[in-house]
């Protein structure tokens, strides 16, 4: 893609969010559009979110369950950025309004103690720079119609990022072992799915992090102290309907949830 076709596929992207209709696949309009094209969309809509005042908050890691990348027909995981105004208070009903097409996946998310700075992070640093865990909610969102996305559309629109909710018990990484932590999902009060840690990159969501770290360093990005990283969800994604209130628990780490307006304006 030329810098013309970058701009024009960032303000259509951006217009999305604006009217709050989604868009027609990237890749069916741009036929040539690139990995790199996609990740300097991204980065279009990112500093114009930052010029309007958005804080970057952290980041997030997606594609990363084996599942995920064959039905994506790719091997390697995206990453999107996540501002202050993605984070909703647990306990609090949230606008569905706010979302286009909101699926929730369960994740176990950290929050880093000091900055990390790829490439060449090991998984002993990237352990050493997790402060605590906390248990999770992403609600992923796509601005592609039907979500009908490639890797270059998932990656141009933010990594399909659109909010998260955090719990508010932290746990500190060496009391547990991410890989075998399980996770309960419920969709009001009923059982929809179980996962585990093991299930994310490398069968360990540090790994993600690990990841993470190293592809932002070869483009000049540290992760700071602070930031909440999300790894990737220990389970399949799943839509989410108006009145819902979803929640995860995991061993060890507690419980997580989220309650969506039943209506517009609700």
């Amino acid at each position: 893609m030329d810098a013309d076709s970058v701009e024009k596929a960032a303000s259509t992207l951006l217009g999305a969010y604006a009217t709050r209709t989604p868009v027609p696949p990237l890749t069916a309009t741009y036929s040539d559009i690139s990995i790199d094209d996609a990740y300097a969309i991204q980065r279009i809509q990112t500093d114009a979110w930052v010029k309007n005042g958005a804080v970057i908050k952290g980041h997030k890691v997606g594609l990363t369950s084996a599942a995920m990348q064959k039905q994506m027909g790719v091997d390697t995981p995206d990453f999107g950025v996540l501002t202050d105004s993605m984070f909703f208070p647990e306990g609090e009903t949230a606008d569905i309004t706010r979302f286009l097409q909101p699926r929730a996946e369960p994740e176990i998310g950290f929050v880093l103690g000091k900055p990390l700075s790829g490439p060449g992070v090991t998984v002993a640093e990237a352990v050493a720079a997790i402060d605590f865990v906390l248990p999770a909610l992403e609600l992923i969102d796509s601005r592609i119609a039907d979500w009908k996305i490639t890797l270059p559309d998932t990656i141009a629109d933010n990594a399909s990022s659109g909010g998260l909710v955090l719990g508010s018990r932290p746990v500190k990484p060496a009391d547990i072992d991410l890989s075998l932590t399980g996770c309960l999902v419920h969709r009001n009060g009923r059982l929809i799915d179980t996962g585990a840690g093991g299930a994310v990159l490398g069968g360990s969501p540090v790994s993600a992090l690990v990841w993470l770290a190293n592809v932002l360093g070869e483009r000049g990005v540290s992760l700071e102290a602070g930031h909440v990283i999300l790894p990737g969800s220990v389970t399949a994604a799943f839509p989410v309907n108006p009145g819902d209130t979803i929640s995860a628990t995991f061993d060890r780490i507690g419980s997580v949830s989220i309650t969506f307006s039943g209506q517009e304006g609700q």
